[in-house]
Protein backbone atom coordinates (compact mmCIF):
# COMPACT_ATOMS: atom_id res chain seq x y z
CA UNK A 1 0.00 0.00 0.00
CA UNK A 2 1.19 3.54 -0.71
CA UNK A 3 -0.79 5.38 1.96
CA UNK A 4 -2.73 7.34 -0.66
CA UNK A 5 -6.50 7.63 -0.25
CA UNK A 6 -8.46 5.45 -2.70
CA UNK A 7 -9.08 7.22 -5.99
CA UNK A 8 -12.69 7.83 -6.97
CA UNK A 9 -13.88 5.57 -9.79
CA UNK A 10 -14.94 6.63 -13.27
CA UNK A 11 -18.16 5.89 -15.14
CA UNK A 12 -18.16 5.14 -18.87
CA UNK A 13 -21.45 4.97 -20.83
CA UNK A 14 -21.39 3.56 -24.35
CA UNK A 15 -23.99 4.91 -26.79
CA UNK A 16 -23.70 2.39 -29.64
CA UNK A 17 -25.69 4.09 -32.41
CA UNK A 18 -24.27 5.69 -35.57
CA UNK A 19 -25.99 6.96 -38.69
CA UNK A 20 -23.14 5.61 -40.81
CA UNK A 21 -20.11 3.44 -40.09
CA UNK A 22 -16.70 5.09 -40.52
CA UNK A 23 -14.27 3.06 -42.58
CA UNK A 24 -11.65 2.71 -39.85
CA UNK A 25 -13.78 2.24 -36.72
CA UNK A 26 -13.66 -1.05 -34.83
CA UNK A 27 -15.66 0.07 -31.79
CA UNK A 28 -19.04 -1.60 -31.44
CA UNK A 29 -21.74 0.42 -33.17
CA UNK A 30 -25.12 -0.11 -34.84
CA UNK A 31 -26.59 1.92 -37.71
CA UNK A 32 -30.16 0.81 -36.94
CA UNK A 33 -31.38 3.46 -34.53
CA UNK A 34 -34.86 1.95 -34.18
CA UNK A 35 -34.03 0.39 -30.82
CA UNK A 36 -32.67 3.58 -29.28
CA UNK A 37 -35.68 4.04 -26.98
CA UNK A 38 -35.48 0.46 -25.73
CA UNK A 39 -31.74 0.89 -25.27
CA UNK A 40 -32.12 3.91 -23.00
CA UNK A 41 -34.60 2.08 -20.77
CA UNK A 42 -32.24 -0.91 -20.65
CA UNK A 43 -29.37 1.40 -19.75
CA UNK A 44 -31.36 2.77 -16.81
CA UNK A 45 -32.07 -0.82 -15.74
CA UNK A 46 -28.36 -1.68 -15.95
CA UNK A 47 -27.59 1.29 -13.72
CA UNK A 48 -30.06 -0.02 -11.12
CA UNK A 49 -28.38 -3.45 -11.13
CA UNK A 50 -25.06 -1.82 -10.16
CA UNK A 51 -26.59 0.39 -7.46
CA UNK A 52 -24.43 0.63 -4.32
CA UNK A 53 -21.57 -1.42 -5.83
CA UNK A 54 -19.40 1.60 -6.60
CA UNK A 55 -18.80 4.78 -4.59
CA UNK A 56 -19.72 8.09 -6.24
CA UNK A 57 -17.92 8.87 -9.48
CA UNK A 58 -15.72 11.88 -10.11
CA UNK A 59 -15.56 11.39 -13.89
CA UNK A 60 -18.23 10.44 -16.42
CA UNK A 61 -17.42 9.77 -20.07
CA UNK A 62 -20.21 9.27 -22.60
CA UNK A 63 -18.74 7.78 -25.76
CA UNK A 64 -19.70 5.63 -28.67
CA UNK A 65 -20.83 5.16 -31.28
CA UNK A 66 -22.23 8.65 -31.60
CA UNK A 67 -23.62 10.08 -28.35
CA UNK A 68 -24.61 13.25 -30.19
CA UNK A 69 -27.45 11.30 -31.83
CA UNK A 70 -29.24 11.70 -28.49
CA UNK A 71 -31.18 14.90 -28.02
CA UNK A 72 -30.07 17.05 -25.06
CA UNK A 73 -33.25 16.04 -23.23
CA UNK A 74 -32.31 12.36 -23.32
CA UNK A 75 -28.75 13.23 -22.33
CA UNK A 76 -30.18 15.08 -19.35
CA UNK A 77 -32.28 12.07 -18.35
CA UNK A 78 -29.18 9.91 -18.59
CA UNK A 79 -27.10 12.15 -16.35
CA UNK A 80 -29.93 12.66 -13.87
CA UNK A 81 -30.36 8.90 -13.53
CA UNK A 82 -26.61 8.42 -13.01
CA UNK A 83 -26.64 11.07 -10.28
CA UNK A 84 -29.66 9.45 -8.63
CA UNK A 85 -28.39 5.85 -8.77
CA UNK A 86 -24.66 6.29 -8.16
CA UNK A 87 -23.89 9.82 -7.12
CA UNK A 88 -21.60 12.11 -9.08
CA UNK A 89 -19.19 14.14 -6.97
CA UNK A 90 -19.08 17.95 -7.04
CA UNK A 91 -16.50 19.16 -9.55
CA UNK A 92 -16.76 15.95 -11.57
CA UNK A 93 -15.40 15.91 -15.10
CA UNK A 94 -18.30 15.02 -17.41
CA UNK A 95 -17.33 14.45 -21.04
CA UNK A 96 -19.53 13.81 -24.07
CA UNK A 97 -18.27 12.81 -27.52
CA UNK A 98 -19.94 14.48 -30.48
CA UNK A 99 -19.91 14.38 -34.26
CA UNK A 100 -19.45 17.93 -35.64
CA UNK A 101 -22.51 17.46 -37.87
CA UNK A 102 -24.99 16.97 -35.04
CA UNK A 103 -25.35 19.66 -32.39
CA UNK A 104 -25.60 23.39 -33.01
CA UNK A 105 -25.11 26.24 -30.58
CA UNK A 106 -28.52 25.85 -28.89
CA UNK A 107 -28.11 22.13 -28.26
CA UNK A 108 -24.57 22.63 -26.98
CA UNK A 109 -25.73 25.42 -24.69
CA UNK A 110 -28.40 23.10 -23.29
CA UNK A 111 -25.82 20.37 -22.86
CA UNK A 112 -23.58 22.73 -20.91
CA UNK A 113 -26.52 23.64 -18.65
CA UNK A 114 -26.93 19.93 -17.82
CA UNK A 115 -23.52 19.93 -16.14
CA UNK A 116 -21.44 18.56 -19.02
CA UNK A 117 -17.96 20.05 -18.56
CA UNK A 118 -16.09 18.74 -21.63
CA UNK A 119 -17.09 18.26 -25.24
CA UNK A 120 -14.92 16.03 -27.41
CA UNK A 121 -15.37 16.56 -31.15
CA UNK A 122 -14.44 13.80 -33.60
CA UNK A 123 -12.99 16.13 -36.23
CA UNK A 124 -10.35 13.66 -37.57
CA UNK A 125 -9.23 16.01 -40.37
CA UNK A 126 -9.84 19.47 -41.81
CA UNK A 127 -9.32 18.15 -45.35
CA UNK A 128 -12.60 17.24 -47.08
CA UNK A 129 -10.97 14.59 -49.28
CA UNK A 130 -9.55 12.87 -46.22
CA UNK A 131 -12.88 13.06 -44.42
CA UNK A 132 -14.57 11.41 -47.39
CA UNK A 133 -11.93 8.66 -47.46
CA UNK A 134 -12.45 8.00 -43.74
CA UNK A 135 -16.22 7.80 -44.21
CA UNK A 136 -17.01 10.76 -41.97
CA UNK A 137 -20.42 12.40 -42.45
CA UNK A 138 -19.24 15.93 -41.67
CA UNK A 139 -17.05 18.25 -43.70
CA UNK A 140 -14.40 20.76 -42.70
CA UNK A 141 -16.87 23.66 -42.64
CA UNK A 142 -19.08 21.78 -40.17
CA UNK A 143 -16.04 21.00 -38.02
CA UNK A 144 -15.10 24.67 -37.81
CA UNK A 145 -18.70 25.64 -37.09
CA UNK A 146 -18.92 23.05 -34.30
CA UNK A 147 -15.75 24.38 -32.68
CA UNK A 148 -17.12 27.93 -32.77
CA UNK A 149 -20.50 26.78 -31.43
CA UNK A 150 -18.88 24.90 -28.54
CA UNK A 151 -17.08 28.04 -27.41
CA UNK A 152 -20.12 30.29 -27.77
CA UNK A 153 -22.19 27.73 -25.83
CA UNK A 154 -19.88 28.18 -22.85
CA UNK A 155 -17.55 25.19 -23.09
CA UNK A 156 -14.13 26.13 -21.77
CA UNK A 157 -12.90 22.54 -22.13
CA UNK A 158 -12.98 21.35 -25.72
CA UNK A 159 -11.18 18.31 -27.09
CA UNK A 160 -10.45 17.41 -30.72
CA UNK A 161 -9.62 14.04 -32.26
CA UNK A 162 -7.42 13.87 -35.36
CA UNK A 163 -6.13 10.92 -37.41
CA UNK A 164 -2.82 10.76 -39.30
CA UNK A 165 -1.06 8.23 -41.51
CA UNK A 166 -3.75 7.84 -44.16
CA UNK A 167 -2.69 6.01 -47.34
CA UNK A 168 -0.99 8.53 -49.62
CA UNK A 169 -1.22 11.36 -47.07
CA UNK A 170 1.74 13.72 -47.19
CA UNK A 171 3.03 15.40 -44.09
CA UNK A 172 2.05 18.81 -45.51
CA UNK A 173 -1.61 17.77 -45.52
CA UNK A 174 -1.42 16.42 -41.97
CA UNK A 175 0.43 19.52 -40.80
CA UNK A 176 -2.31 21.74 -42.23
CA UNK A 177 -4.99 19.89 -40.19
CA UNK A 178 -2.82 19.91 -37.08
CA UNK A 179 -2.06 23.62 -37.37
CA UNK A 180 -5.76 24.35 -37.93
CA UNK A 181 -6.54 22.47 -34.73
CA UNK A 182 -3.77 24.22 -32.77
CA UNK A 183 -4.94 27.61 -34.03
CA UNK A 184 -8.31 26.98 -32.40
CA UNK A 185 -6.55 26.39 -29.06
CA UNK A 186 -8.41 23.30 -27.78
CA UNK A 187 -7.80 22.34 -24.19
CA UNK A 188 -7.18 18.75 -25.29
CA UNK A 189 -5.97 17.18 -28.53
CA UNK A 190 -5.80 13.49 -29.45
CA UNK A 191 -3.75 12.47 -32.49
CA UNK A 192 -4.20 8.85 -33.52
CA UNK A 193 -2.41 6.76 -36.10
CA UNK A 194 -4.82 5.24 -38.62
CA UNK A 195 -5.06 1.51 -37.98
CA UNK A 196 -6.32 -0.67 -40.82
CA UNK A 197 -7.94 -3.39 -38.73
CA UNK A 198 -9.18 -6.61 -40.30
CA UNK A 199 -12.96 -6.42 -40.20
CA UNK A 200 -13.41 -2.69 -40.78
CA UNK A 201 -14.22 -1.45 -44.31
CA UNK A 202 -10.74 0.05 -44.73
CA UNK A 203 -9.15 -3.00 -43.13
CA UNK A 204 -10.87 -5.24 -45.64
CA UNK A 205 -9.66 -3.05 -48.52
CA UNK A 206 -6.15 -3.22 -47.11
CA UNK A 207 -6.39 -7.00 -46.86
CA UNK A 208 -7.41 -7.20 -50.54
CA UNK A 209 -4.55 -4.94 -51.60
CA UNK A 210 -6.89 -2.14 -52.68
CA UNK A 211 -5.15 0.41 -50.45
CA UNK A 212 -1.63 0.52 -49.07
CA UNK A 213 -0.65 0.91 -45.43
CA UNK A 214 2.16 3.11 -44.15
CA UNK A 215 5.58 1.83 -43.16
CA UNK A 216 6.66 1.86 -39.51
CA UNK A 217 9.28 4.47 -40.37
CA UNK A 218 6.66 6.72 -42.02
CA UNK A 219 4.42 6.50 -38.96
CA UNK A 220 7.36 7.13 -36.64
CA UNK A 221 8.18 10.33 -38.54
CA UNK A 222 4.53 11.46 -38.40
CA UNK A 223 4.53 10.80 -34.65
CA UNK A 224 7.79 12.63 -33.90
CA UNK A 225 6.95 15.67 -36.04
CA UNK A 226 3.45 15.85 -34.54
CA UNK A 227 4.93 15.87 -31.05
CA UNK A 228 7.44 18.55 -31.98
CA UNK A 229 4.78 20.79 -33.52
CA UNK A 230 2.29 20.41 -30.68
CA UNK A 231 4.89 20.93 -27.96
CA UNK A 232 6.27 23.88 -29.94
CA UNK A 233 2.79 25.38 -29.70
CA UNK A 234 2.88 24.99 -25.91
CA UNK A 235 1.01 21.68 -25.54
CA UNK A 236 2.02 19.00 -23.08
CA UNK A 237 2.50 15.63 -24.80
CA UNK A 238 1.38 13.71 -21.74
CA UNK A 239 0.45 10.33 -23.29
CA UNK A 240 1.38 8.67 -26.57
CA UNK A 241 -1.70 9.93 -28.44
CA UNK A 242 -2.77 12.80 -26.18
CA UNK A 243 -1.87 16.43 -25.67
CA UNK A 244 -3.08 18.99 -23.14
CA UNK A 245 -2.89 22.76 -23.36
CA UNK A 246 -2.15 22.87 -19.63
CA UNK A 247 -1.45 20.19 -16.99
CA UNK A 248 -4.97 20.71 -15.66
CA UNK A 249 -6.64 19.90 -18.99
CA UNK A 250 -5.52 16.29 -19.32
CA UNK A 251 -8.37 13.78 -19.49
CA UNK A 252 -9.03 12.84 -15.88
CA UNK A 253 -11.27 9.99 -16.97
CA UNK A 254 -8.86 8.37 -19.40
CA UNK A 255 -6.07 8.48 -16.84
CA UNK A 256 -8.08 5.98 -14.78
CA UNK A 257 -7.63 3.42 -17.57
CA UNK A 258 -3.88 3.97 -17.45
CA UNK A 259 -3.27 3.66 -13.70
CA UNK A 260 -5.63 0.86 -12.57
CA UNK A 261 -8.19 3.17 -10.98
CA UNK A 262 -11.60 1.39 -10.85
CA UNK A 263 -14.15 2.22 -13.52
CA UNK A 264 -17.60 0.95 -14.45
CA UNK A 265 -18.66 0.60 -18.08
CA UNK A 266 -22.33 0.57 -19.07
CA UNK A 267 -23.83 -0.27 -22.46
CA UNK A 268 -23.01 -2.87 -25.12
CA UNK A 269 -19.31 -3.92 -25.28
CA UNK A 270 -18.36 -1.63 -22.37
CA UNK A 271 -15.49 -2.81 -20.15
CA UNK A 272 -15.12 -2.40 -16.39
CA UNK A 273 -12.25 -2.83 -13.93
CA UNK A 274 -11.95 -3.06 -10.15
CA UNK A 275 -9.22 -4.56 -7.98
CA UNK A 276 -7.78 -7.37 -10.10
CA UNK A 277 -10.95 -8.13 -12.07
CA UNK A 278 -11.88 -6.94 -15.54
CA UNK A 279 -15.24 -7.70 -17.12
CA UNK A 280 -17.08 -6.75 -20.30
CA UNK A 281 -20.63 -6.56 -21.60
CA UNK A 282 -22.25 -8.30 -24.55
CA UNK A 283 -21.02 -6.85 -27.82
CA UNK A 284 -24.42 -6.76 -29.50
CA UNK A 285 -27.65 -4.87 -28.97
CA UNK A 286 -29.60 -8.15 -28.93
CA UNK A 287 -27.40 -9.78 -26.28
CA UNK A 288 -27.36 -6.63 -24.18
CA UNK A 289 -31.13 -6.11 -24.26
CA UNK A 290 -31.80 -9.82 -23.78
CA UNK A 291 -29.83 -10.02 -20.54
CA UNK A 292 -31.55 -6.98 -19.11
CA UNK A 293 -35.01 -8.24 -20.07
CA UNK A 294 -34.11 -11.33 -18.00
CA UNK A 295 -33.19 -9.07 -15.08
CA UNK A 296 -29.49 -9.93 -15.36
CA UNK A 297 -26.40 -7.79 -15.66
CA UNK A 298 -25.38 -7.90 -19.35
CA UNK A 299 -21.88 -9.20 -18.58
CA UNK A 300 -20.52 -11.51 -21.25
CA UNK A 301 -17.13 -12.39 -19.72
CA UNK A 302 -14.53 -11.56 -17.11
CA UNK A 303 -10.95 -12.25 -16.10
CA UNK A 304 -9.03 -12.11 -12.85
CA UNK A 305 -5.56 -10.70 -13.35
CA UNK A 306 -2.59 -12.18 -11.51
CA UNK A 307 -0.13 -10.00 -9.63
CA UNK A 308 2.33 -10.45 -12.50
CA UNK A 309 -0.27 -9.42 -15.08
CA UNK A 310 -1.20 -6.31 -13.09
CA UNK A 311 2.47 -5.37 -12.75
CA UNK A 312 3.09 -5.79 -16.49
CA UNK A 313 -0.02 -3.77 -17.39
CA UNK A 314 1.13 -0.97 -15.07
CA UNK A 315 4.55 -1.01 -16.73
CA UNK A 316 3.07 -1.07 -20.24
CA UNK A 317 0.60 1.74 -19.54
CA UNK A 318 2.98 3.79 -17.41
CA UNK A 319 5.57 3.91 -20.19
CA UNK A 320 2.94 5.43 -22.49
CA UNK A 321 2.81 8.45 -20.15
CA UNK A 322 5.33 11.29 -20.27
CA UNK A 323 5.47 11.31 -16.47
CA UNK A 324 6.38 7.62 -16.53
CA UNK A 325 6.44 5.38 -13.49
CA UNK A 326 7.16 6.30 -9.88
CA UNK A 327 9.58 3.48 -9.09
CA UNK A 328 8.98 3.43 -5.33
CA UNK A 329 5.21 3.54 -5.70
CA UNK A 330 5.42 0.75 -8.27
CA UNK A 331 7.51 -1.35 -5.85
CA UNK A 332 5.04 -0.84 -3.02
CA UNK A 333 1.96 -1.51 -5.15
CA UNK A 334 3.19 -4.43 -7.26
CA UNK A 335 6.10 -5.83 -5.26
CA UNK A 336 8.61 -5.32 -8.07
CA UNK A 337 11.83 -3.29 -7.81
CA UNK A 338 12.34 -2.42 -11.47
CA UNK A 339 15.86 -1.00 -11.07
CA UNK A 340 16.97 -4.14 -9.26
CA UNK A 341 15.20 -6.72 -11.42
CA UNK A 342 15.44 -4.98 -14.80
CA UNK A 343 18.53 -2.80 -14.34
CA UNK A 344 20.52 -3.96 -17.41
CA UNK A 345 17.50 -3.69 -19.72
CA UNK A 346 16.69 -0.21 -18.43
CA UNK A 347 20.30 0.90 -18.94
CA UNK A 348 20.23 -0.45 -22.51
CA UNK A 349 17.13 1.63 -23.22
CA UNK A 350 18.70 4.69 -21.59
CA UNK A 351 21.72 4.35 -23.88
CA UNK A 352 19.38 4.02 -26.87
CA UNK A 353 17.67 7.28 -25.87
CA UNK A 354 14.31 5.64 -25.19
CA UNK A 355 13.95 6.14 -21.41
CA UNK A 356 15.39 8.23 -18.60
CA UNK A 357 15.46 7.73 -14.84
CA UNK A 358 14.78 11.11 -13.26
CA UNK A 359 14.04 11.82 -9.60
CA UNK A 360 12.92 8.27 -8.91
CA UNK A 361 10.78 7.97 -12.02
CA UNK A 362 11.26 5.81 -15.12
CA UNK A 363 10.13 8.04 -18.00
CA UNK A 364 9.96 7.52 -21.76
CA UNK A 365 11.61 10.04 -24.06
CA UNK A 366 9.83 11.26 -27.17
CA UNK A 367 11.66 8.54 -29.13
CA UNK A 368 10.55 6.05 -26.48
CA UNK A 369 6.93 7.10 -26.75
CA UNK A 370 7.14 6.45 -30.49
CA UNK A 371 7.76 2.76 -29.73
CA UNK A 372 5.83 2.61 -26.44
CA UNK A 373 4.03 -0.65 -27.16
CA UNK A 374 7.38 -2.47 -27.34
CA UNK A 375 9.09 -0.45 -24.61
CA UNK A 376 7.55 -2.37 -21.70
CA UNK A 377 9.12 -5.66 -22.74
CA UNK A 378 12.11 -5.10 -20.48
Amino acid sequence: MTGKPPASPGLYIHIPFCLTRCGYCDFFSCTDTGSMGDFLQALFQEMALWHDEFPPFDTVYIGGGTPSLLCPGDMGRLLDRAREVFGILPGAEITVEANPADWGRNELRELRSLGVTRINLGVQSFDDRELEFLGRRHDSAQALAALSSARSAGFDSVGLDLIYGLPGQGFASWRASLEQALAFGPEHLSCYELELKGDTPLGLKFGKGEIEGRSEEDLREFFLKTSELAEGAGYLHYEVSNYAREPGTTSRHNRKYWDHTPYLGLGPSAHSFRGARRWWNHGSIEGYLGSLRAGEKPVRGSEDLSAAQLAFEALFLGLRMKEGIDLEEYRLRYGVDLLWEKGPQIRDREEAGLVRVISGRLCPTREGMAVADALAVL
